[in-house]
Formats: structure tokens, sequence, C-alpha cells
């Protein structure tokens, strides 16, 4: 699923979400690379923004902790959609 980010210095890139839960997900960024404990707001297409701390990276992964975990319906949503463009 295609994202956004913003880390709190300002810096912007798009990427990729991958591995969603309701407490945080993977990132490969296309041009930032992140370091753990980095502060960023996640804006998934079409979303609303979350906020989270990078806990790992790995290349060009990351693992985000959201500071709020995801109500559920929310991501029953993003599955859902995600799954629907996987089929497509």
């Amino acid at each position: 699923m295609a994202v956004q980010c913003r880390t709190q210095s300002g810096l912007r890139d798009d990427g990729e979400i991958s591995d969603i839960s309701a407490e945080g997900c993977c990132l490969r960024m296309r041009g930032i690379y992140f370091r753990v404990g980095t502060r960023l707001i996640v804006r998934p297409s079409g979303m609303e923004s979350m906020s989270g701390v990078v806990r790992w990276v790995s290349s060009d992964l990351a693992g985000v902790e959201f500071d709020r975990p995801l109500y559920g319906p929310v991501l029953e949503h993003i599955a859902a959609t995600h799954a629907a463009h996987i089929r497509a």
C-alpha cells in the first residue's frame, strides 16, 4: 500500500507499507533511510495520518510502532482494500 512519511525534521518521502497491524507496520521508503528512534508521521494513501516511532531498521525497511493502536474497523478496511488491489 502506498504511503507518505514525514519526519519531525521535515523530511518527506513516498514508499510502501507492508505487514500492518494495530500496533505498527513495516515501511519501505524510496529515498529516506530512518534511524531507530526517529519520530514520524505516516499517511497511507486515502487515509488520515498516524504518528509513530521507528523501532528497527534493516536496509531500506523500517519497523514503525504507532503511538496509538489502529481502531479495529480501520485495520480491517486497510486489509480489505489492500487485498482487493492484490487480486486485481
